[in-house]
């Protein structure tokens, strides 16, 4: 069994900073991507930031220059310092995973998400 833990949501004011934490466990022979997707009331789930392997990133161009996304490869834990935060950043956010299990292969892990209110 795998499961990630995602912590770090709050409330907080237009400009302030959270830092998302997220952290994979369980029977895991290694974990490739780890991300962090969003989804505001009424919208679809979408990208924020992921990380792979071999430390690549990727952001949503809504984020580029405000969030960073890293990762701690030995604990199989991904955070998420997120600045300058603005009003249409509020959105329950999650943590995702790809990891290869020693028996069973790939599985693709959800978080149960984390709620970030940015207000105005």
């Amino acid at each position: 069994q795998v499961q990630v833990v995602e912590s770090g949501g709050g409330l907080v004011r237009a400009g302030g900073s959270l830092r998302l934490s997220c952290a994979a466990s369980g029977s895991i022979f290694r974990v490739n991507d780890m991300g962090w997707y969003r989804q505001a009331p009424g919208k679809q789930r979408e990208l924020v930031a992921v990380i792979t392997s071999d430390v690549t990133t990727n952001y949503a161009d809504s984020v580029k220059g405000r969030f960073t996304i890293s990762r701690d490869y030995r604990k199989h834990t991904v955070y998420l310092q997120m600045n300058s935060l603005k009003p249409e950043d509020t959105a329950v956010y999650y943590c995702h995973a790809d990891v290869l299990r020693p028996i069973g292969g790939p599985l693709e892990v959800w978080g149960q998400g984390t709620l970030v209110t940015v207000s105005s």
